[in-house]
């Protein structure tokens, strides 16, 4: 695994990959208008070709990090907004691609993330025929969640998701839940519990509002001597969270709970992460632009890098994406990144890391350590978690 500016030129390529995400964007339009979205351009309403996403797929199975088996992961807009008639055609198209390299059809396991809003019975049709799984993305009670994803005309959208969400359930068609945390939610732990609980809702996962590209300030970066309050707010959303959680297990699955729990338990630790590996994550916009690392970085512009599109599918291999000046600079900045935190933070083995898209937006550049970030979903859930298992194996005084 390069580990250095001067490794990365000595041997490029060692220790990338094995493919095991390909984000790829049907279109950049949706339909909310979340304000706490990172994303562009999300009234473009210009869709992804199959020409394109043929060459998406090849690039990935061409390449030396290709590794046996990915998700596809469509993503990085509302993928809804493209008919039901592009998914079918897709699935057909990725079942030629592999049936003329051999290759078995279950190589590819298809998955989206969704704000569920126009999901009915056709639509549930299209997933159980296609093969494809389902994220729903929902931020808990109404009063949470329409706060702060509303449709373009400001209009709530509670009520649509959970129609759609009904209509998974009365499908039985599995699906787990994203909830994005902002400020104003970390005094209504037992509100979103009661929530997930009631609805039978039991995988979900927590992401804090980050300061990333077009989502300029996080509610939950106050800054100065408030950051501190804030940051215990936070830890006892999550404590209670945890208590909640353990009070009927199984009914109500933390995402980062099941993640530190089982590091803490064994004695892996992590000393990467997809995140900031090349092409373990590939990304593909609706036009063929190509990234590696954080999706969240494919879409968005800067001052200093441009875009962060290391190429085109079209025309680019994933191998001469490794050679372009641009790739080789973040690259190693990335690298160095991680390196300094390897050296400096006792929560590595927690985290491998962390993310580029995060320490850019927060510091203004990839070789760095800790952000606000890592310190909510690493450093002060690791705390939650080492507290709450202590207590349970009644190891504190």
């Amino acid at each position: 695994m390069p580990g250095s500016v001067a490794e990365l030129d000595a041997a490029p390529g060692q220790g990338w990959g094995p493919v095991r995400l390909l984000v790829v964007q049907p279109t950049p339009f949706c339909n909310l208008d979340c304000d706490y979205c990172y994303l562009p351009d999300r009234g473009d309403r210009s869709r992804l070709s199959m020409t394109v996403l043929e060459a998406a797929v090849e690039r990935v199975l061409e390449s030396p990090y290709f590794g046996g088996g990915f998700t596809l992961l469509w993503h990085a807009g509302e993928p809804l907004m493209a008919p039901i008639a592009f998914y079918d055609e897709a699935t057909e198209r990725i079942r030629r691609l592999l049936e003329r390299r051999g290759l078995p059809l279950g190589t590819i396991v298809q998955s989206l993330q969704t704000n569920a809003t126009v999901i009915d019975a056709a639509w549930c049709d299209c997933f159980e025929r296609n093969g494809i799984h389902v994220g729903v993305s929902m931020d808990g009670p109404a009063f949470l969640h329409d706060a702060h994803r509303v449709t373009r005309t400001g209009r709530p959208t509670h009520a649509a998701v959970m129609r759609g969400i009904d209509w998974l359930a009365r499908r039985q068609i599995p699906f787990q839940v994203i909830c994005v945390l902002t400020a104003d939610a970390l005094d209504h732990a037992d509100a979103i519990a009661d929530f997930f609980l009631q609805h039978g809702i039991a995988e979900v996962g927590f992401n804090m509002e980050e300061t990333e590209g077009a989502n300029s300030h996080s509610s939950l970066d106050a800054g100065g001597a408030a950051q501190a309050a804030l940051e215990q707010r936070y830890r006892a959303f999550m404590a209670r969270l945890w208590q909640r959680s353990r009070e009927q297990p199984g009914r109500l699955c933390i995402r980062e709970f099941d993640g530190i729990a089982s590091l803490a338990c064994s004695q892996a630790r992590m000393v990467q992460t997809d995140m900031n590996t090349p092409f373990v994550i590939v990304n593909v916009d609706a036009r063929g632009q190509v990234s590696t690392f954080d999706p969240e970085l494919l879409s968005v512009k800067t001052a200093e890098y441009g875009d962060f599109s290391f190429g085109n599918v079209l025309v680019d291999s994933l191998e001469a994406l490794a050679t372009t000046d641009k790739f080789r600079r973040v690259a190693a900045e990335i690298r160095a990144g991680v390196e300094l935190c390897r050296a400096s933070c006792e929560h590595f083995g927690l985290c491998g890391g962390g993310t580029g898209s995060n320490k850019y937006w927060e510091h203004g550049r990839f070789d760095c350590t800790q952000t606000q970030h890592c310190r909510y979903r690493i450093q002060l859930v690791a705390d939650v978690v080492l507290e709450g298992l202590e207590q349970e194996l009644g190891l504190t005084a």
